[in-house]
C-alpha cells in the first residue's frame, strides 16, 4: 500500500513517535509511506513526500511535530476537500492515517465519506477524544503541569501566598483534575465542578485565618479571568495572590515514556487496520487494549466526568 500520514490542529507531545511507529510499520510489511507537511493545509497544497526508515530515526523523543501542523477551516467546504481528494490521487496514495484531535478527525471523516480510507490516532494534550481513555501527550502535559504546580507551592509556601494556576484542557477537565490531586491543591476548579465564587473566599479566608501559609487553586482555562480572580481572593481573603497561566508550555517538551509507548501502539494499530481493509475509524486505547470506533461515532461520544476522581478531591483537599 502507499500510506499517507499527516498531523492537524494543536501539536502533542508523542505525534512523532506515532509517525515514527506507523513509517517503520509499515515498511516492514512492504507499505511506502509518504509525509503529509503541514496538515490538511499542507495536504491540499501537495506538500508530500515519501518517508524512509532513516527520515523518522532520531525524533522519538521530541516535542512537537516533523511534519508541521496547521489549521484549516474551509476544510468544511467540499470544493477544499475535492482538492485534497486530487492530491492523494495524483502520488496515488490509497490510505490516509490523521492524528489529532476532534478537529482532525472531522477531517477525517469528511474524506472517508468522499471514498478516501482513512484512520484517526487521537493526538491532544486536552484528553477529550472520549473514544480513547488517553490520548497522545496528554501525560507529557500532566508531567508539565504538575512540574510547574510544584515549584509553585515551593514559592508560594515561602511567601504565604495563594497561588491560582490556570491549565490547559479546552472544555475537558482532566489536565486540572489530575494535576491537582497530583500536587495537593486546595481547591479544583473544572467545568464540571463550576465556579462557586463566594465559597471560594469563604474558604480561602477561613484558612488564612487558621494560619495556613499557602494555598493552590488548580482551575481549568476558559472558566474565568483567573488574574480578575487572583485580585478578588486578595482583597477578601487576606492572602497575597498570584495567578499564573502555564499556556502553551503544556505542549511542549520532550514525550513521556507512556505517551511514546501508547502512540507506537496506536500506530502499528493503525496501519494493522488498513492491511485488514477496516477503515473510517479512530484508535484508541481502553483497559490497556486497543480498540477501533467509526469516526463519526467517535465524534458523537461525549466526555462522562470522573465522579471517583471528584469524590477524592473533596476528601483529600
Amino acid at each position: 500500500m502507499r500510506i499517507g500520514v499527516l498531523t492537524s490542529g494543536g501539536d502533542a507531545p508523542g505525534m512523532n513517535a506515532a509517525i515514527r511507529a506507523v513509517v517503520r510499520c509499515a515498511i516492514a510489511s512492504g507499505d511506502q509511506v509518504f509525509g503529509v507537511y503541514d496538515g490538511y493545509k499542507g495536504l491540499i497544497e501537495g506538500k508530500i513526500e515519501e518517508l524512509s526508515r532513516k527520515d523518522v530515526s532520531e525524533i522519538l523523543n521530541k516535542g512537537g511535530t516533523i511534519l508541521g501542523t496547521a489549521r484549516l477551516p474551509e476544510f468544511k467546504f467540499e470544493q477544499v476537500r475535492m482538492l485534497a481528494v486530487k492530491q492523494l490521487e495524483k502520488h496515488d496514495i490509497d490510505a490516509l492515517i490523521c492524528i489529532g484531535g476532534d478537529g482532525t478527525y472531522t477531517g477525517a471523516l469528511r474524506l472517508h465519506e468522499m471514498g478516501i480510507k482513512t484512520i484517526g490516532i487521537p493526538g491532544t494534550i486536552d484528553n477529550d477524544i472520549a473514544s480513547s481513555s488517553r490520548t497522545i501527550g496528554f501525560s507529557t502535559a500532566l508531567n508539565t503541569a504538575c512540574d510547574a504546580i510544584d515549584k509553585l507551592r515551593d514559592t508560594s509556601s515561602s511567601h504565604q501566598r495563594c497561588s491560582i494556576i490556570e491549565v490547559m484542557g479546552r472544555h475537558c477537565e482532566d489536565l486540572a483534575l489530575f494535576s491537582g490531586i497530583c500536587c495537593g491543591a486546595e481547591y479544583v476548579i473544572t467545568p464540571d465542578t463550576g465556579l462557586d465564587k463566594e465559597k471560594l473566599l469563604a474558604d480561602l479566608k477561613k484558612n488564612r485565618l487558621a494560619g495556613r501559609r499557602h494555598a493552590i487553586v488548580v482551575i481549568s482555562e476558559n472558566i474565568c479571568d483567573v488574574h480578575q480572580l487572583a485580585k478578588e481572593v486578595e482583597e477578601y481573603s487576606g492572602y497575597e495572590c498570584r495567578a499564573t497561566v502555564l499556556g502553551y508550555v503544556q505542549r511542549g517538551g520532550s514525550p513521556t515514556p507512556e505517551d511514546r509507548l501508547l502512540a507506537a501502539r496506536l500506530g502499528k494499530y493503525a496501519v494493522d487496520l488498513l492491511h485488514e481493509d477496516i477503515t473510517g475509524v479512530a484508535v484508541g486505547i481502553h483497559h490497556n487494549k486497543l480498540i477501533n470506533t467509526p469516526i463519526e461515532e467517535a465524534l458523537q461520544m461525549k466526555y462522562e466526568p470522573n465522579k471517583e476522581l471528584h469524590e477524592l478531591v473533596k476528601k483529600i483537599s
